[in-house]
């Protein structure tokens, strides 16, 4: 059962991340900008944070591996320019959503041990 548990909780992991890069790019394209800026928001955004989290994050493979509090200070700051972005869009309650989401989660892991 733990197990299972363990495995839903890293998947709503991936998915929050990939939730984020989403975001990013839906608020990119969703500005009222002429469309070349629209384009280097939508893609650029979420090329930035995917680089940075490929060098400061990725499961053990980064480079820099954060740990403890600075882990903990950059998924704060990472995730919450998800949840930001969505509001930021005008879907206040999906950014909502998305934070708690997030800190359930955060919570959850902690709980099991999979920080």
């Amino acid at each position: 059962m733990l197990t299972v548990a363990k495995g839903t909780i890293g998947a709503v992991m991936f998915f929050l991340e990939l939730g984020v890069l989403i975001s990013l790019a839906y608020w990119g394209f969703t500005r009222e900008v002429n469309i070349l800026v629209k384009i280097l928001l939508g893609l650029g955004g979420p090329a930035v944070f995917a680089t940075l989290w490929g060098l400061f994050m990725a499961g053990g493979k980064a480079p820099h591996q954060l740990h403890g509090i600075a882990r903990a200070a950059f998924e704060v700051v990472w995730f919450g320019a998800g949840a930001a972005a969505l509001a930021a869009s005008g879907l206040v309650t999906a950014g909502v959503v998305f934070a708690v989401v997030y800190v359930v989660d955060g919570v959850l892991r902690l709980l099991t041990d999979q920080v």
